[in-house]
């Protein structure tokens, strides 16, 4: 399966090739039945209204033949539209970049949490080695309260900071589309960490003041790998309610994921995670095919989780003073290597051809056996590599961080397709192919990436 694997993608990413046959023999029986049960219901929608139009059009046509053409037209675009299901598009997307004020160098990491006196001298030197070889450079962002001299976890701060990022990444993905709030049927908000009562998508609903019946939805618990979910939900939802538009936001909130102990296994997520924040406007009205960036392809999840070994591989834990933090163990590689091997099993079966490639930006280690096991090329690892450098690992907002990197550079052109790839606590590996329905000019306002 490695080598399948790593032929599908090495080939993939190179060249454009024609769609393969799926395999309709793996696919299992219940999707048979969901697609009858849909092919009814459209087929009972479609049948109430064809006896009127049908009275209609044989009246008008006797009466006045000049309008038959146009009539037998309207009719057959009619049929289509209800027989045929619609698209998901992305029309924009937003990524949070904080203020200049937030920015943290390696030294300045080391010296604040010294000062902090929250370490010991032997967490202070394992922190220091592992932000060495992070791969995450000196700009990333980082809240300064987790800094303070004796901070613990708490609700006030962990609620300042979603603040700050998802309104940050909202209002300006508002601006670059121009849609009203009251126009948003859905909303979809992921956070792994911070789960508040009221939750966050409350939070985004008071705020901008959406309609009382929109539905809503607040992910928590789901990992780095959380935000394909939220587009996989979103998705689900834009069929079930067609012509609507959907709002994404998938964040982490580090100073909820912020250890302040000294407790070994659970110092090196401090070292990842920054402050970020990404949201996404989808839409299932035809209509906006014109405008839209990208169209949804295929969209695969890989749960590991009956598996013992790959559910304990990421937790969330207290340690013997009651402070919480992450604890990631060394199984995690192996892991996460068979989570991504079965996850290309099924997607090679679905979309063999991809352009680009946007890993999510965990770690260097991560980016590097991924590069080698999947024999992939500098410039497949580029939006991963850079992203982490820049912002270092933002959670399930890094793959978009990363599209952002390659429109920035003016990578994306009229038909390619972009493979994002998430992995998560659970454990799961879930991806997400786009296809560029137009050349991608690199945008002027709601990309991170364009003051350095």
């Amino acid at each position: 399966m490695e080598k399948e694997a790593t032929k599908m993608v090495n080939g993939g990413v190179k060249s454009k090739s024609p769609k393969g046959s799926p395999d309709f023999l793996g696919y299992n029986l219940r999707y048979v039945k969901l697609g009858y049960i849909y092919l009814l219901s459209l087929s009972r929608t479609f049948c109430f209204f064809l006896p009127p139009l049908l009275l209609l059009f044989i009246f008008v046509s006797r009466f006045l033949p000049i309008l038959a053409f146009p009539l037998s037209t309207f009719f057959i675009l009619l049929i289509y539209h209800y027989l045929t299901p619609s698209s998901v598009f992305l029309l924009d997307f937003s990524c949070y970049r904080p203020p200049d004020h937030l920015k943290i160098t390696k030294s300045d990491f080391i010296e604040l949490a010294m000062k902090s006196g929250n370490f010991n001298e032997t967490a202070i030197e394992l922190q220091r080695k592992v932000l060495d070889q992070s791969g995450i450079g000196e700009e990333s962002y980082m809240p300064r309260v987790v800094f303070k001299p004796g901070h613990r976890v708490n609700l006030r701060d962990g609620r300042e900071e979603a603040a700050m990022v998802i309104f940050g990444a909202i209002d300006e993905l508002l601006a670059a589309t121009k849609i009203n709030v009251k126009h948003i049927k859905i909303l979809v908000l992921n956070c792994g960490v911070l789960n508040t009562t009221p939750s966050l998508s409350a939070m985004v609903i008071n705020h901008y003041k959406l309609r009382h019946n929109t539905e809503s939805y607040n992910l928590g618990g789901m990992g780095c790998s959380a935000g394909v979910i939220a587009i996989d939900l979103a998705k689900d939802l834009l069929n079930a309610h067609q012509g609507s538009y959907a709002l994404v936001v998938s964040t982490e909130i580090v100073s909820f994921t912020w250890y302040s102990g000294n407790d070994v296994a659970l110092l090196p997520p401090n070292c990842f995670f920054r402050m970020g924040a990404a949201a996404v406007m989808l839409s299932s009205r035809r209509i906006d095919r014109w405008r839209a960036k990208y169209q949804l392809m295929q969209l695969v999840r890989t749960h590991k989780g009956m598996e013992d070994t790959s559910y304990k591989s990421i937790e969330l834990r207290e340690d013997r003073d009651g402070k919480q933090g992450l604890y990631v163990s060394r199984d995690v590689m192996e892991v996460g290597r068979h989570a991504l091997k079965a996850n290309i099993a099924t997607l090679g079966r679905l979309e063999p051809s991809f352009e680009h490639i946007c890993v999510l930006a965990s770690s260097k280690k991560v980016l590097d056996d991924i590069h080698k096991d999947l024999k992939l090329t500098e410039e497949n690892m580029e939006a991963s590599r850079r992203t982490l450098e820049r912002f270092g690992n933002t959670s399930s907002s890094s793959i978009w961080y990363e599209l952002a990197y390659l429109e920035h550079k003016a990578k994306m052109k009229r038909g390619d397709r972009v493979w994002q790839i998430g992995f998560g606590s659970g454990f799961k590996c879930n991806s997400v192919v786009w296809k560029a329905l137009k050349n991608i000019d690199p945008p002027r306002h709601n990309n991170p990436w364009n003051l350095g």
